[in-house]
């Protein structure tokens, strides 16, 4: 398996370094690979690495053949280690290379259980990290070095981001296309993926008991229809009304149906939209709040850059290239 894209000649691509462990999961290895190389002139290039190249067993019990070795990973932007057999530890070579990547500022990433490669190489000391749910607990008590959150989707760290398996797989690596392209781009893919454009990675990984999605007990249309109104002071008792819901009742199966909190989800899709207007348009910032709904522009610069990490004005200069783009 291998896996490569290309870009026009005058777009500097992205190199993705994905790092195969013996017993690695197949479905967290297609993740990435599928992710940045989905479009055709992905700004991505994907190779497949590992620390003897050849056959490398999966955990499905078929072989994946790798043809790279660990050499110049620290030139890669960006080093991903998919789930894999953590009964085997990872070799030293692997372990050094992951420091020499991460010393050299590039990137590190796993998806699943690769989370304890990047722990077993020191690179989550001090950190909030999670992993799988069921894998989480081995997490904290091998590595107690670690802050282990078994409940996040993924957590980003800046340099260091971990995500729970499979579907969080997924969203963290459209979180990178969102952080390294904007959300225009990410939601394009997400599309082209049939994937849920945004989930954000505080929403929980694993849902007890799950709504049935049915016409009479999805809340799917409360949701649609909230979106179409974000720039109304929505409140969730306002949406409990829609659903026919007592306020604590509608929270509860929110919760249950989504993995996230009304508030938390409303306030997710508001960001969301800020930042397709700001890529797309040069609206002064005190419209784009008004447009989704944050009041003030204070307001909205002071969740804007608690969620994305930078003001919105430093967020259009990066992703709206139309002259005159810069935020007012």
């Amino acid at each position: 398996m291998s896996a490569s894209a290309a870009a026009p000649d005058d777009v500097e691509r992205h190199h993705v370094a994905v790092l195969v462990l013996p017993g690695v999961r197949p479905l967290d290895l297609g993740i990435p690979a599928q992710v940045f190389t989905a479009r055709p002139g992905s700004p991505y290039t994907v190779t497949l690495r590992t620390a003897h190249p050849g056959l490398v067993p999966t955990s499905a019990g078929f072989d994946v053949q790798v043809a790279h070795g660990l050499e110049a990973i620290a030139g890669c932007g960006t080093v991903l280690v998919p789930g894999y057999d953590t009964t085997r530890a990872p070799e030293p070579e692997v372990l050094a290379a992951l420091r020499s990547a991460h010393q050299a500022g590039r990137r590190v990433v796993s998806i699943c259980t690769g989370a304890f490669a990047l722990a077993a190489a020191g690179l989550l000391d001090g950190l909030r990290a999670t992993t799988h749910w069921d894998s989480a607990e081995r997490l904290a008590r091998t590595y107690p070095g670690v802050e282990v959150d078994a409940d996040a989707l993924y957590v980003d760290q800046g340099q260091v981001l971990t995500s729970a398996g499979v579907s969080a797989g997924i969203d963290l690596c459209l979180h990178l296309v969102r952080s390294d392209h904007g959300a225009a781009a990410a939601n394009r893919l997400a599309r082209a993926l049939v994937a849920a454009p945004h989930r954000e990675g505080g929403q929980r990984q694993f849902i007890a008991r799950p709504v049935a999605l049915s016409a009479r007990t999805s809340l799917g249309a409360v949701r649609q229809r909230a979106v179409q109104q974000l720039a109304d002071p929505l409140t969730v008792a306002e949406m409990a009304g829609w659903a026919h819901l007592s306020t604590r009742t509608f929270a509860r199966r929110f919760l249950a149906e989504t993995g996230t909190t009304p508030k938390q989800w409303l306030l997710a899709e508001r960001i969301t939209r800020a930042r397709e207007l700001l890529e797309s348009t040069d609206l002064p910032v005190e419209r784009v709040a008004a447009a989704v709904g944050l009041g003030t522009v204070a307001n909205f610069r002071a969740h804007f850059r608690r969620v994305t990490g930078c003001g919105p004005a430093s967020y259009r200069s990066s992703f709206n290239p139309a002259p005159g783009g810069g935020a007012r």
